[in-house]
């Protein structure tokens, strides 16, 4: 069976959230499952890009509203991420630095859909399935059934992953002139409250669509940011697959990144060692539990009860504990952030920013992580965490509640609580800090949770699964 996954983010090639790990490790598991793989996506002006070297398979050109585009598709030759990667280039449009912030968004990723399926009919590709990750491919279902240049393709089924419901394109009607040529007796399915919106045309025309957790599936029929009734209607396209995680490169036996490897047997001194150096560095305390949150400054991720949640901590905490914080984005969070430095000297650092390489150390080094969300599709970094012995402190929404039990649960290895604020975030934190202060506890916990198998295997599988049902 040939699919094709069909993304704006991959890693390594472009980075902001999970969208990237997933479909930069999902395919590599489907081709060792025997499924013939592929990704493309649009080019970046980035490290990962000017380091490795590419040939051009194919060129064209096609028209967007009164503009004439010219693209190329690359391979890249050496095949190092374990599956056949593709790139559209198009000059002015598709060969930026960045993957997001361009004020004509809108266009580029109608140009890169169009440029695909421009590219696969000249090519004669007719892949079995076309996976469309998020909104920035959402057109691909509607295009392949009822564009007029393309509905050829309206044989093959596609599946559209919804990783983030909260961002759904959004484009005034004017930019439909820049579509390719369609069914204008089939406008309606574009349309959402008077605008394009690829994620609900997704969802309308795909054969199927899933979401990165159970959960987000359930919470997405109750707060699907206006298309509830869109996703109770079509309920039966619809299926909940947790991601998994790429354990060749997020498992402390062997990863290069952290000062010491270590297995599931030797945890606590690995993550003694780790966390020696780890604090040493930061200015902190390697005698006392290390508390991480890793992440966007996003309302979302709940980034702005971040201050409030520190000083609670602080100033209501029996047990001495340092906290450290990795992450970029809201300025007024930032800020608030870093205005509590000079008030807990030797209890908190910071990292502002992305940074790869630290996020591996943070794990190794940390006994407790911090996700307080408002919205968690699935969440990767708890998945990563408990990977590496650091027990997992998380709002229980989504994909969170799908895959931490809290200890006080029969079998659990996690501390969950409710609500979204900060009150209720600072009481799990100190609950967790009263029940770890235990080193025997810590010990049980972190052996239960790196005991558990959240590796690709068992998604890739059920992936496979729906693309042999559809």
């Amino acid at each position: 069976m040939h699919v094709i996954h069909l993304s704006v983010e991959c890693f390594p090639l472009a980075k902001v959230g999970g969208l990237a790990d997933v479909v930069g490790a999902l395919p590599r598991y489907q081709r060792k499952l025997g499924l013939d793989a592929w990704v493309v996506c649009p080019f970046f002006d980035k490290a990962f890009t000017k380091e490795r070297v590419f040939g051009t398979i194919h060129q064209g050109s096609f028209m967007q509203g009164n503009e004439k585009l010219d693209y190329e598709v690359l391979k890249e030759e050496s095949d190092p991420l374990g599956f056949p990667l593709y790139l559209i280039r198009i000059p002015g449009k598709l060969d930026r630095e960045e993957v997001y912030c361009y004020p004509d968004e809108a266009e580029q990723w109608i140009a890169f859909q169009h440029a695909f399926l421009h590219w696969i009919t000249a090519a004669q590709i007719v892949p079995d399935v076309v996976n469309c990750h998020d909104h920035h491919v959402g057109l691909i279902p509607f295009l392949m059934k009822h564009a007029v240049d393309f509905n050829h393709l309206s044989s093959v089924k596609t599946l559209f992953t919804i990783h983030n419901g909260q961002y759904q394109g959004w484009m005034p009607w004017s930019k439909g002139i820049l579509l390719p040529a369609f069914d204008t007796w089939r406008w309606g399915l574009l349309d959402w409250d008077g605008l394009i919106n690829p994620f609900a045309a997704a969802v309308k025309c795909c054969d199927a669509f899933s979401t990165v957790s159970g959960g987000y599936l359930q919470e997405l029929y109750r707060d699907a940011n206006g298309l509830e009734d869109l996703i109770q209607s079509e309920s039966q396209k619809g299926y909940g697959i947790v991601n998994g995680i790429d354990d060749e490169y997020w498992n402390p036996e062997i990863d290069t990144l952290i000062a010491k490897q270590y297995k599931k047997s030797a945890v606590k001194s690995g993550k003694k060692s780790n966390k020696k150096e780890f604090c040493e560095e930061a200015g902190l305390d390697a005698n006392v539990l290390l508390l991480a949150f890793i992440g966007r400054f996003a309302i979302e991720k709940g980034a702005d009860l971040l201050p409030h949640i520190i000083e609670n901590i602080f100033s209501n905490s029996d047990y001495k504990v340092s906290i450290f914080i990795l992450g970029s984005g809201d300025d007024a969070v930032q800020a608030g952030i870093a205005e509590l430095l000079d008030r807990y000297p030797g209890q908190l650092a910071t990292f502002f920013g992305y940074n790869e390489t630290l996020a591996h150390r943070v794990y190794a080094a940390a006994d407790l992580l911090l996700m307080p969300s408002r919205v968690e599709p699935c969440g990767l970094n708890q998945l990563y965490a408990m990977k590496y012995g650091t027990i997992p402190i998380v709002r229980g929404i989504g994909g969170l509640k799908d895959t931490v039990i809290d200890v006080e649960e029969e079998g659990g290895y996690g501390f969950v609580f409710s609500d979204a604020d900060s009150q209720c975030a600072a009481e799990a934190v100190l609950r967790a800090l009263e029940v770890t202060a235990d080193p025997n506890a810590l010990q049980k916990i972190r052996q239960r949770e790196m005991s558990l198998d959240f590796s690709w295997d068992k998604s890739a599988k059920e992936y496979i699964q729906l693309y042999d049902q559809l």
